[in-house]
């Protein structure tokens, strides 16, 4: 459905610390790149797969899951979070993710790669989209029903498949999943966009920020992410300041460093897989990295945080 499990797709990185990273995989017929089923669904295609046992993954696209009955429990980012009816779980491309055993959870599960959103509605949408995001998103209720009903309709029309033209087709599930996303925007714990940056280079840091969700393990230059971008990397740092006001390395760093936290903290990975996971030469590296930016070493920050996530 949302993964050739047959085949994953590496991260990059070897030994204990690797965790597959998985490509987009639409049923045959599926048009772009946008699927809609059910978790019931999810769960009886896939029989034991992948949560028996449980194996962590990351993946290159969303997946929005409304729960309205039952409970589910996901872990992501090495937190174990639990959607109850009428929340929603949201894992974003390069999101540390896996899977609880099926239990009663029902509800509308929604796949999409981020280049489905129109770039205009993408910029709208960057807090939500965002790494740091939250994982489970509570409504305000003036919007449960709404919300619920849309996505109700989004499955029906990714159904319909073969009903009308494919293009119209197409418009009319992108046009229902925009809709529901901006409305899912006024959730709780979302910071409303500043729509003020240039477009171009607004368009040019969310491109950035989406490579490096895929790539920061093992790409740390900002000449890297220009070329991946083709863009020089004048024009990258300068879109990087005009949203954030930090510079490309800074954010490489920034987000190394929160991978470093999750996986030290919440996961308790020790500082040589880190090391690895994260690209670096070797552990030492890594440590002063880690103390340079926090003041601890790796395993102080274990020891003091381990528990209790981030």
């Amino acid at each position: 459905m949302m993964v050739d499990k047959r085949h994953p797709r590496p991260s990059g990185q070897a030994g204990s610390a690797a965790v597959p990273l998985y490509g987009f995989q639409p049923p045959v017929g599926t048009p772009y790149g946008l699927e809609v089923s059910t978790v019931e669904d999810f769960f009886a295609q896939h029989d034991d797969w992948p949560w028996n046992p449980p194996r962590p993954g990351r993946a290159t696209f969303h997946y929005l899951i409304l729960v309205t009955e039952g409970e589910l429990r996901h872990d992501v980012d090495h937190v174990t979070r639990t959607v109850a009816p009428g929340q929603w779980l949201w894992v974003r491309p390069g999101h540390a993710q896996c899977w609880h055993p099926p239990g009663a959870a029902r509800g509308p599960f929604i796949l999409f790669e981020p280049d489905v959103l129109r770039s205009d509605i993408a910029r709208l949408l960057a807090p939500l989209t965002t790494h740091e995001a939250p994982a489970v998103l509570s409504p305000h209720p003036g919007d449960a029903a709404w919300l619920q009903q849309t996505a109700l309709q989004l499955l029906d029309e990714h159904r319909a498949l073969g009903r009308r033209p494919l293009d119209i087709h197409h418009a009319l599930r992108r046009s229902l999943l925009e809709s529901l996303l901006l409305r899912l925007a006024n959730a709780p714990g979302i910071t409303p966009t500043d729509t003020s940056a240039g477009t171009g280079r607004g368009d040019t840091y969310g491109r950035f920020v989406d490579v490096l969700e895929l790539h920061f393990r093992e790409l740390h230059r900002a000449a890297d992410y220009a070329e991946l971008l083709g863009c020089s990397v004048r024009t990258l740092s300068r879109a990087a300041r005009d949203v954030t006001g930090k510079g490309v390395r800074e954010l490489i760093d920034e987000r190394r460093l929160l991978e470093a936290r999750r996986l030290l903290g919440g996961a308790r990975w020790d500082a040589q897989a880190v090391s690895v996971h994260l690209g670096f030469s070797d552990p030492a590296n890594f440590g002063r990295f880690f103390r340079g930016h926090t003041g601890l070493t790796p395993a102080a920050f274990a020891a003091g945080e381990g528990r209790t996530g981030t």
